[in-house]
């Protein structure tokens, strides 16, 4: 472990928000340091306003650096940005705590993608504050994806459930005609291939919701089920991946019926979150099928109880914990993929005969 200790880098998130009170309480365990090294990416303004303000966390020592580079292990590692002259205003919505989260992102983007870091863990923002003619994303999810290259997935995952969205942060007016045949059977290819690589499932079973109430009821209340989802699942299970469904999104909820599934795939944002956030309040969202990874705590800014010292750390922590892991077994996979028999070595292999075997005298 201590060889191959992973630099886990933090984003500050919104400076009047809940993020920096979560980071500090999961980094007030010494034994954090001990799994990974962080280096957190954020104002030092803010980050001595939010250890003063919490008796519990007046011990934390900082490493300030300019870079990753020069983060030290044992150590919580604070590279500085995101707010020079920064004003904290606890629960307060501004463009100047929106413009620090950007900057404390950005600065860790790079150092993700120029292999400074390993991971990167992601406080909540707030999506109205941090808009400007340099940022005009919807969210942390369509950032990475115009940062890192590629179509993100976005997974919320807990130790009892994994759910994946189809669509993500578009108005529910517009999820019918965003949704085709293509696109779920797609989803559906990201979901088991990161079920496969980043979570370690051999053979991913995965349910599908419908998209309309009792799933469409044969009809009468949407053809989306007939014309489009099911014909998806069919497709993508001939193709090898266990899917299932559609199943009306209520009762397999309510009646447990995703626990004997690996994963549930649903058609837009609140079908998916809703009940995962009632079963898993400390989850975590992690973007897979991209580059590099990247998870966040399951909750938003929570400027109702910012600076109360209120806020619960443990969706963060398990942020931290789920990068690692995700990590280690991304890696472990790509190790165990890197040379694999070719097609006809496996095959020889296969339909060996012992008769056809050379036959030796057995020592006496």
């Amino acid at each position: 472990m201590s060889e191959t200790r992973l630099k886990i880098g933090i984003t500050q998130g919104d400076t009047n928000g809940i993020g920096w009170e979560v980071i500090l309480k999961t980094f007030a365990d010494q034994r954090m340091a001990e799994l990974c090294t962080p280096v957190i990416y954020g104002s030092p303004i803010a980050a001595e306003y939010y250890r003063s303000t919490i008796e519990e966390l007046e011990n934390i020592q900082f490493n300030i650096c300019q870079s990753a580079r020069e983060a030290k292990r044992g150590r919580v590692n604070l590279v500085a940005c995101g707010g020079e002259n920064l004003k904290v205003e606890p629960g307060k919505l501004s463009q100047e705590a929106g413009k620090a989260a950007v900057e404390a992102l950005v600065k860790a983007t790079e150092e993700l993608k120029a292999g400074e870091i390993d991971a990167v863990v992601t406080a909540p923002i707030d999506k109205e504050s941090v808009q400007s003619e340099s940022f005009r994303y919807t969210g942390h999810t369509e950032f990475f994806a115009a940062a890192l290259g590629g179509e993100p997935m976005m997974i919320m995952c807990s130790d009892r459930l994994r759910v994946g969205l189809v669509t993500i942060h578009i108005p529910v007016s517009e999820v019918s005609a965003a949704i085709s045949r293509e696109k779920i059977v797609a989803r559906l290819r990201q979901l088991h291939e990161s079920l496969v690589q980043d979570f370690g499932i051999v053979a991913p079973r995965i349910a599908v919701l419908a998209l309309n109430p009792h799933a469409g009821d044969g009809g009468l209340l949407g053809v989306e089920e007939q014309e489009t989802i099911k014909p998806a699942i069919v497709e993508a299970y001939e193709n090898g991946i266990l899917a299932f469904g559609p199943f009306a999104a209520d009762g397999l909820f309510a009646n447990g019926g995703y626990m004997k599934y690996d994963a549930v795939l649903a058609m837009y944002h609140d079908q998916g979150l809703t009940p995962f956030k009632t079963l898993s309040p400390d989850g975590v969202n992690f973007t897979a099928s991209l580059s590099h990874v990247r998870t966040s705590p399951d909750h938003g800014v929570a400027y109702d109880i910012a600076g109360q010292d209120k806020a619960d750390p443990q969706s963060m922590r398990n942020a931290v914990y789920a990068a690692i892991d995700i990590v280690g077994r991304r890696r472990a996979w790509q190790e165990w993929t890197s040379n694999p028999l070719q097609r006809f070595e496996r095959d020889k292999g296969r339909d060996v005969n012992v008769k056809d075997l050379p036959q030796t005298e057995p020592e006496e």
